[in-house]
């Protein structure tokens, strides 16, 4: 059997995995055109930072590699020709294939205003793009920043920690507006301004000043110019559905495929931040643009290209992240459908946190520490978790097993129920019961 990987990001390198644990003896090809391989995306923003050397980035040993025995050719698929099962490299040569997996990831939505394609304008998008944001940040210089989600706060965090002076534009009246609420939106932004960022709300940006080719400033529908060295935009990202579309596969946001995450073509895989995969829990296409998902589609989609028939079960979108220097956990449904900050989806975001919820209870402790659970009929539905991490694993086994919480439901809607105890007790009881 010869199966060809397109992509090598996470759902890549898991399908290797995945196919190499069944069949030891195929002939497994990779191909890649980001010219560093494969490494951690989540963890640029880290390397932004400065806690993370860029050697850190890349976790898998050479020893590691070896043992997959697959063959790694650099370069960009062109074209996949599937009547005569073969895959065009850079518009050359031909790859043939028994099964092919497309995992090519999503691209950053880019910025169309008038001056965007000047030096200095940049996005987050993979490890070049990291760089050049380090190459252009220095003491002194000045930095707008432009998008909702987690990148569009990378980049802010990132900025700052190398000394940058930071405005960031929102588009809305407060960041995130689509997944988080009111409040969880204000603990950030006051923790950014805490830290010397300055905020403008109802911001929108429609043009980019500069001299020379080089960004100067940036211009506002209202008529304002902000001074600045670097633009730095996150405003979404876009599954690289080109590839496909040329081969006739259905497309809609992203790949559509079934439960086994073949699309239309039965030889024909997709997985990670491209697949668009069916859920026979809500009976939907949905697109996931988080790590876990990616990682556990690609396992999925290797074991079925290599001949085990075996359902991807959707669980519940589950987060754990760094908003402002604040670890917040996201599980599950959460949020409110629309956010003025980004185009389409967010990279680190599930389409399944937007949808609305059936009734929300919160609690705030001391300080940033914040809990808020979406209550349905019998289940949890999602759940936010700032600061205080101690109840992200309980409610993440409740949520993904969907526990039947109509013991404490009319509790925990209560007004000023202590939500936080109250889960805490049904946790030590449900885990007793659910491992008995």
């Amino acid at each position: 059997m010869k199966y060809a990987i397109v992509g090598s990001g996470v759902a890549g390198l898991a399908a290797c995995e995945a196919i190499r644990s069944l069949d030891k003896t195929g002939e497994i090809y990779m191909l890649g055109d980001d010219p560093h391989g494969y490494y951690s995306r989540p963890g640029l923003a880290y390397y932004l930072t400065g806690e993370m050397h860029e050697k850190g980035l890349f976790p898998r040993t050479k020893k590691e590699w070896q043992s997959l025995h697959l063959r790694f050719i650099p370069g960009r698929a062109t074209r996949i020709l599937p009547s005569e099962h073969e895959l065009e490299v850079d518009g050359r040569s031909h790859l043939s294939y028994d099964r092919l997996l497309i995992a090519v990831g999503a691209q950053a939505v880019l910025l169309d205003v008038p001056g965007a394609d000047q030096d200095g304008v940049v996005k987050l998008d993979h490890m070049e793009d990291a760089r050049r944001i380090l190459k252009l940040a220095r003491r002194g210089k000045t930095a707008v920043v432009v998008g909702g989600g987690i990148t569009a706060l990378e980049l802010v965090e990132g900025l700052r920690s190398r000394g940058v002076k930071v405005h960031y534009l929102l588009r809305g009246d407060r960041y995130w507006g689509n997944v988080l609420d009111q409040q969880e939106s204000r603990i950030i932004e006051h923790r950014l301004q805490e830290d010397g960022v300055k905020i403008h709300y109802h911001a929108e940006l429609i043009g980019v000043l500069g001299k020379h080719g080089r960004v100067q400033g940036v211009r506002l529908l209202d008529g304002r110019t902000l001074r600045c060295d670097i633009l730095a935009y996150a405003i979404g990202i876009r599954p690289r559905v080109e590839l496909a579309h040329g081969a006739g596969l259905a497309i809609d946001r992203g790949v559509l495929a079934n439960e086994y995450l073949q699309t239309g073509d039965s030889d024909i895989y997709v997985a990670g931040d491209v697949a668009q995969v069916y859920d026979p829990m809500s009976k939907r296409s949905i697109i996931d643009s988080l790590w876990g998902p990616a990682r556990e589609q690609g396992h999925m989609a290797g074991l079925n290209m290599a001949g085990e028939k075996k359902a991807y079960i959707k669980s519940a979108p589950f987060n754990v992240t760094r908003l402002a220097g604040l670890t917040t956990t996201i599980i599950g449904t959460v949020g409110r459908g629309h956010d003025n900050d980004m185009v389409g989806i967010a990279r680190g975001d599930s389409e399944t946190w937007r949808a609305l919820p059936d009734a929300i209870v919160a609690q705030t402790g001391f300080e940033v520490n914040r809990l808020r659970l979406l209550v349905g009929e019998r289940t949890l539905l999602g759940a936010v978790v700032m600061g205080d991490q101690k109840l992200s694993f309980p409610l993440e086994k409740i949520i993904s097993a969907q526990a039947d919480i109509s013991p404490v439901r009319d509790k925990l809607l209560q007004p000023g129920a202590p939500i936080a105890d109250i889960i805490v007790d049904f946790w030590t009881t449900w885990r007793a019961q659910y491992a008995s």
